[in-house]
């Protein structure tokens, strides 16, 4: 499908348009494909010869084409229509122009201009790395502090045996990343790790990162219109100040690590999964894994493999997708093809994100549909899928019934797994045993279960997640007039005016805010926010205002339109019980929009719904 489209924007052959297109039903998200191996073979026979030809003329620059075909070309490469209101975000995510997503200044402002706003980011993740990207071209003076030793973020904590990326590697990466040489389809946790390496490395950014330091407090001082930063580092604490303030945070960094009776008691070690300690050997060891959400199904058989016995402590089951060539490296050909052929990186990242686009559309609840277990067509067809894959691998009547889910497909975080390796196959061998009945208490030995069988082991490990719906804990931030956001966010948990921003706390940026998982992939998210960050700071620079924050009418107005959406998607589904649904009733972490829905939230700020000062 990549070629299709990328050879008719590069040769106007009509013949691969003319590809007949069908889907592939045994793939979750019932993905488009070419109908027969002949076309297949056509098209990589047309691929070869197009390349042969740019040997030799011996062509060294190859123009991409009349940007004019690019929405036929978009249409071709992803087997979909492509509404027109989505074309733009579309064309940046071809990344074509890697820079697309940085700030073009409307006018010049003068260096005294720029130099009067200084700007604090916080957190060297890939938010963080961005944010400090776009500063730095945009002439804004920046610092970014990082609580870790080095960048990364959670990929710089995360380093649990099994920790990858459950996205395609190259719909994680920035525009500017388009063309990062990844060596796996699917990127273990170390190579995503260079990635941030060579993003801080490559745009000569460490030497405005503050390392080993951590925000403790925010508090805006209105009468002069800053923000007044706490700090806490190697030379104890320190006050800062900054005119404006990017909160690069995440949402996925702060260990959720239960309370549990008799943990003292425990004689052996344990650890979070997001705190894996440096040469930890658990060989010949009994261990116990707490915790079965993507992390646990992740980390179980590769730990399987060192252990002398392995004790799963599940207590909801997640839906497994099967996933062909999730853990294997990427062969040498399709190395080769990103790396010779023009614009094939551009159009596979396209292509897999626009595939994400479309399985958005999977989670929409079907109202008129009557089943017991699913909420429309699409949800049965993926959890027939996915029980036809417990049901091959486990062969078990009870074991399959222990790992179904109650909750339809997609309601809860969709856990990828390899088709030929996986949890499932960890779970069926005799040094693996699955307790579902829940823990009652730890004691010197180990681990209790509910119904008191007493489980021996020698080390716990937590894979309880992240405290994910508790944004911007731990820092204490205060706004105007002493507005706390723990005061601003106790009824309904956390919200913001498009993703980002918060009424009472002005010229302060969420890049990863309430509801921003979902409706696009991580990076896109940070990009776009980052961008309408810098169109508000602009416009406080080119006018020499003071401060920028949301109209209270208008952050209740969007958090309403993100009920309302979220209202109607899978995870609304009273059986699912997981981060993306909160005690008060609402998500304040899904986003419910199609990308091309949040992409017109975030193009370009509307200031009629902003109070600028």
């Amino acid at each position: 499908m990549i070629l299709r489209g990328l050879l008719f924007q590069l040769t106007d052959d009509v013949e691969v348009a003319d590809v007949p297109v069908g889907r592939d039903d045994t793939h979750p998200l019932s993905v488009p494909r070419p109908e027969s191996d002949e076309d297949v073979r056509m098209l990589r026979g047309k691929a070869a010869a197009y390349l042969k030809n740019l040997r030799d003329t011996r062509t060294l620059e190859v123009p991409v084409g009349d940007v004019g075909t690019l929405p036929a070309s978009m249409r071709l490469a992803s087997g979909e229509d492509i509404p027109e209101e989505g074309l733009a975000l579309w064309v940046e995510e071809l990344a074509l122009d890697p820079t697309v997503r940085g700030l073009t200044w409307t006018e010049q402002p003068t260096e005294d201009q720029l130099a009067a706003f200084p700007v604090i980011v916080i957190g060297a993740g890939m938010a963080g790395l961005n944010a400090a990207l776009q500063l730095k071209h945009a002439g804004l003076p920046f610092t970014v502090i990082e609580k870790n030793p080095g960048v990364g973020g959670t990929w710089y904590e995360n380093r649990y045996p099994g920790c990858r990326l459950d996205t395609p590697s190259r719909a994680y990466t920035h525009t500017v990343g388009v063309d990062f040489p990844y060596p796996y389809a699917y990127s273990p946790a170390a190579e995503t790790k260079k990635y941030t390496d060579w993003f801080a490395s490559h745009f000569d950014l460490e030497d405005s990162i503050v390392f080993s330091t951590e925000v403790v407090s925010l508090t805006w001082n209105d009468a002069d219109s800053v923000w007044l930063v706490e700090t806490d580092g190697p030379d104890g604490r320190q006050s800062l100040r900054a005119r404006g303030v990017m909160s690069a945070v995440g949402f996925l960094n702060r260990p959720n690590i239960p309370q549990i009776a008799g943990q003292e008691e425990f004689a052996g070690p344990t650890w979070h999964t997001a705190q894996w300690p440096e040469g930890a050997d658990l060989a010949g060891k009994r261990v116990a894994v707490v915790g079965t959400g993507c992390t646990g199904y992740q980390l179980i058989p590769e730990l399987v493999k060192q252990v002398e016995h392995l004790v799963v402590f599940q207590r909801t089951p997640q839906w497994l997708f099967e996933t062909e060539g999730y853990l294997t490296p990427l062969s040498e050909e399709a190395i080769w093809l990103e790396r010779n052929f023009p614009y094939y990186t551009n159009f596979l990242r396209f292509r897999e994100l626009h595939v994400f686009e479309a399985s958005a559309g999977l989670t929409a609840i079907d109202p008129a549909f009557d089943d017991p277990h699913t909420r429309s067509e699409s949800n049965k067809r993926i959890r027939d899928l996915c029980i036809d894959f417990l049901e091959r691998k486990l062969q078990d009547p009870e074991l399959v019934r222990k790992m179904t889910p109650p909750h339809p497909p997609r309601s809860a975080r969709a856990v990828l797994v390899d088709a030929e390796y996986s949890v499932l196959d960890a779970l069926v061998r005799d040094d693996v045993s699955l307790v579902s009945e829940g823990i009652a208490r730890l004691n010197a030995d180990g681990i209790v279960a509910a119904d008191g069988t007493q489980h021996d082991v020698d080390a716990i490990v937590y894979a309880t997640g992240f405290r994910a719906t508790e944004y911007l804990f731990p820092m204490r931030i205060t706004g105007r007039d002493g507005t706390t956001v723990e005061e601003l966010w106790r009824e309904g948990g956390a919200r913001s005016h498009r993703f980002s921003m918060i009424p009472g706390f002005p010229n302060f940026w969420m890049l990863y805010g309430p509801n921003t998982n979902g409706g696009l992939q991580p990076a896109a998210f940070d990009e776009l926010v980052t961008r309408y960050a810098l169109q508000c700071i602009e416009r406080l620079v080119l006018e020499e205002r003071n401060s920028i924050e949301p109209d209270v009418e208008a952050y209740r107005q969007f958090s309403r339109e993100v009920d309302e959406a979220n209202a109607t998607r899978m995870w609304s589904d009273p059986r699912a019980q997981n981060y993306y649904w909160t005690e008060h009733g609402r998500s304040s972490v899904m986003c419910p929009f199609l990308g091309r829905e949040v992409y017109r939230y975030l193009h370009e700020p509307d200031f009629s719904e902003l109070v600028v000062r």
